[in-house]
């Protein structure tokens, strides 16, 4: 068994956003596909770190949900901010079970053991430039980090944050999120959203005693990355 973790797939069955006009993106579906199937096996689990489907409902993102299903291992879901057909997590499982995705599953408010490693996260926040500060989304988000985190406690194995945005970029930090880091003892973040000349820009590798790792399936070249 392994752990995998990859964000932004920006999945777009039905052709209402494609990917294609960026630099970089070209057939990205095909090469993800292609990536996923030489490395993932039907025994591991991928964490899919937000901006999952462009679709606007669950029912208008069935065909990438699909897609993911079938291809190898468990998925872990985490919200992003595209992911507008984002709903609760009851109503999101039930939809996933009545379509048979057996694979896919989310994480919100909660945590999963697996490989010796106790996974939690969620969708953060940061705010881009000329972003006012929001402390009523920093707040709620916070509490859905804790509540992942403290969900993961119960488990065996080293505890893994998994964020869709970055809790730190040029010089902005959410300091409630390295907080809740320190506190809980968080050694490892990984986390996505950021694309194209960005990805020079991001925090890789150690800040303030905490690893953190950019894992947007671009700067990925569209392959899940093992975490180890």
């Amino acid at each position: 068994m392994a752990l995998y973790v990859i964000g932004d797939l920006h999945l777009s069955s039905l052709g209402k956003k494609p990917m294609d006009i960026f630099m970089g993106w070209e057939n990205h579906t095909e090469k993800l596909i292609a990536n996923w199937n030489d490395s993932v096996k039907s025994c591991d689990a991928v964490v899919i770190a937000g901006d999952i489907s462009w679709g606007m409902t669950l029912q208008e993102s069935l065909p990438d949900f699909q897609l993911l299903h079938s291809l190898p291992g468990t998925k872990i879901l985490i919200k992003g901010n595209h992911d507008y057909w984002w709903t609760s997590a009851g109503k999101m499982q039930s939809f996933f079970l009545e379509h048979g995705l057996s694979t896919l599953s989310v994480l919100h408010n909660n945590a999963y053991a697996f490989d010796g490693f106790a996974v939690c996260g969620s969708r953060g926040w940061i705010f881009e430039n000329g972003q006012p500060r929001d402390e009523k989304i920093i707040n709620r988000e916070r509490f859905r980090i804790e509540a992942s985190i403290v969900a993961s406690e119960k488990l065996d194995g080293e505890k893994l944050l998994f964020l869709h945005y970055p809790p730190v970029f040029m010089g902005h930090e959410i300091p409630a999120y390295l907080d809740l880091m320190r506190k809980y003892g968080i050694k490892r973040c990984f986390y996505g959203h950021l694309h194209g000349a960005d990805h020079k820009r991001a925090v890789k590798g150690p800040y303030k005693n905490i690893e953190f790792s950019l894992i947007s399936a671009d700067y990925l070249k569209f392959s899940p990355f093992k975490i180890t």
